[in-house]
């Protein structure tokens, strides 16, 4: 089946010896990297610190074994911090549960719709606007454990934390501060390019090596989870009912949206470094099935995460075979280490995701957006605000929908409707720069000429319509030039027709001329083709103009 063909069974067929040592060495050091990096996710996202192993594990396997890209690395990101936890707030981890799998079973047929290209033209200010949104939500979340402050309940929305916050100060831990910015200033400052070590590793040692000898009091993994299991969840099914499905629709598909989005983007982005090509609808199809999964055994939603894959790149990784290492590697990991995670100290993990929020934030690219038109300010704005005040999926929603209307917007700015005269044969600024405007000097008063510049869409028929007014009685016969439109939709067929009953209520003869091949199609489909007759459409302006010339003679003569 073309739609669903992993990369995993293209690249094993010439698969090497030197290329296996290769993705071994890229899946162990990533998996290095996601271990810290997936449990304090999990705890940011309100689940328990194993779900995040169990998610990075079962589904990062399956990304890679099933997925499209050669390099993809799946697991737990932070922009699905948000809504994991909003749903957790709302739903319970039942409800986490139905949405991730809901939304992996949306994903799947997102990929057998051949979705995967669409999902591209997502306009670059809505990603960008909820990205640096989430960053913002993400930081937000962190405060409570990098400054110790003693709170009972934090609020879910934004502002609430804030005033939480403001409120709480005064309770704010000496120590615990201390402890994360230990933690912080090591992931800030470690030489990256030098050790292959990632910072915030070494932080999670380091930290929890000074609170275990020195025995100061700060909050860890385990005073606050208890024991932690080693183990792998059995499959568990939640029972799914008519009304839950109803009320987790909405999480579900911003789920499968923002996977999709995200692992498509990180996808790119490991093409341009390795100069290869993903399958996109196969991307999808494998991330849908990854996310089913995690789901079955209590995991978190999973996608592409685009740090861990470009980390990959970097030490060697440039097969499935690397990714499904990384996964192995953290199994392995759990299964030995899983109990001493339960000493690690909540300020250092809240340092972790402070540095995670903060290569979100885009903050560059998003001060760049803000110098675009105006129109893809509002979006961006828009989008940023709501996802920080209000909801993700919400968010999403109304930058759809904002993107969609100036979409419209603008294709009809850029569509012209423009009476052809006699005057316009003087003119050097023509709109059809092909056009012999000689032509235009034979015009009789009789003829009337229009010509339509653009997609001929909902946005532009309202213009059309105006044209209406312009016809009357003296008017014997209308030629329609539509050379340079290349789509006609359904609104445009329905303002034809209303053009055409105006034109037959003064006996005028409608003429068309250069009608390409999917406005003739749409056309001739709506029945307007026979509705005219076929006689009078023309493949190009001067054989339309001889024609209504020769129609003319014939009245005045008779």
């Amino acid at each position: 089946m073309n739609l669903f063909r992993p990369k995993f069974f293209t690249t094993i067929k010439n698969y090497s010896k030197q290329q296996f040592f290769s993705d071994l060495t890229a899946g162990i050091i990533v998996a290095i990297i996601a271990l810290p990096l997936s449990i304090a996710l999990a705890i940011a996202s309100g689940v328990g610190p194993e779900k995040g192993l169990h998610t990075a594990i079962i589904a990062g396997f399956l990304i890679s074994f099933l997925g499209g890209s050669r390099v993809q690395i799946g697991g737990p990101t932070g922009a699905f911090m948000v809504i994991v936890y909003g749903i957790v707030v709302k739903y319970g981890v039942d409800g986490l549960i139905m949405a991730t799998m809901m939304g992996g079973a949306i994903m799947i047929l997102m990929g057998l719709f051949k979705f995967g290209s669409v999902i591209k033209f997502i306009p670059h200010p809505i990603t960008t606007g909820f990205t640096s949104g989430i960053a913002v939500t993400i930081f937000s979340s962190q405060i409570k454990d990098f400054f110790g402050l003693k709170i009972d309940a934090v609020p879910a929305e934004f502002l609430g934390k804030w005033e939480a916050y403001i409120g709480a100060i005064g309770t704010t831990q000496l120590l615990t501060l201390l402890i994360g910015m230990i933690a912080l200033l090591i992931i800030v400052f470690w030489p990256k390019d030098k050790i292959k070590i990632p910072g915030s590793l070494i932080a999670l040692i380091v930290t929890t090596l000074i609170v275990q000898i020195s025995g100061i009091d700060v909050m860890t993994i385990g005073s606050k989870y208890g024991e932690l299991s080693s183990a792998l969840p059995m499959p568990h099914i939640p029972a799914f009912s008519l009304e839950k499905v109803k009320v987790l629709i909405g999480p579900a598909f911003t789920i499968a949206l923002l996977g999709s989005i995200e692992s498509l983007l990180s996808a790119v982005v490991a093409d341009g470094m390795i100069g290869g090509r993903h399958r996109s609808n196969t991307e999808l199809i494998a991330q849908g099935i990854a996310n089913m999964t995690s789901g079955l055994f209590g995991g978190i939603p999973a996608t592409g995460a685009i740090a861990r894959t470009v980390a990959n790149i970097k030490n060697g990784g440039r097969t499935p075979v690397a990714g499904m290492v990384h996964a192995i590697t953290l199994l392995l990991i759990m299964l030995v280490f899983m109990p001493l995670a339960k000493m690690i100290p909540l300020a250092s993990l809240a340092a972790i995701l402070i540095v995670v929020a903060y290569n979100m934030s885009e903050w560059r690219e998003f001060i760049g957006l803000l110098k675009s038109p105006k129109s893809d300010v509002i979006v961006l704005l828009l989008t940023f605000f709501i996802t920080v005040l209000v909801d993700l999926v919400v968010a999403i929603e109304v930058g759809m929908v904002l993107a969609s209307l100036l979409f419209m917007k603008r294709m009809a700015d850029v569509t012209e409707i423009t009476e052809l005269t006699r005057d316009n044969a003087e003119e050097d600024d023509s709109f059809t720069p092909s056009f012999d405007r000689s032509l235009l000097q034979r015009l009789p008063s009789k003829i009337q000429v229009y010509e339509v510049n653009g997609p001929f869409f909902f946005g532009a028929a309202d213009k059309f319509l105006e044209v209406i007014n312009e016809v009357d009685g003296k008017t014997e016969t209308l030629i329609l030039r539509l050379r340079n439109v290349p789509a006609m939709d359904a609104t445009a067929v329905h303002a034809l027709k209303r053009f055409i009953t105006v034109c037959r209520k003064y006996k005028i003869k409608i003429v068309f001329s250069g009608l390409k091949p999917q406005p003739r199609d749409v056309l001739t489909k709506a029945g307007i083709v026979e509705l005219i007759g076929e006689q009078y459409i023309f493949e190009n302006f001067e054989d339309a103009l001889s024609f209504a010339e020769s129609f003319h003679s014939q009245r005045v003569t008779a």
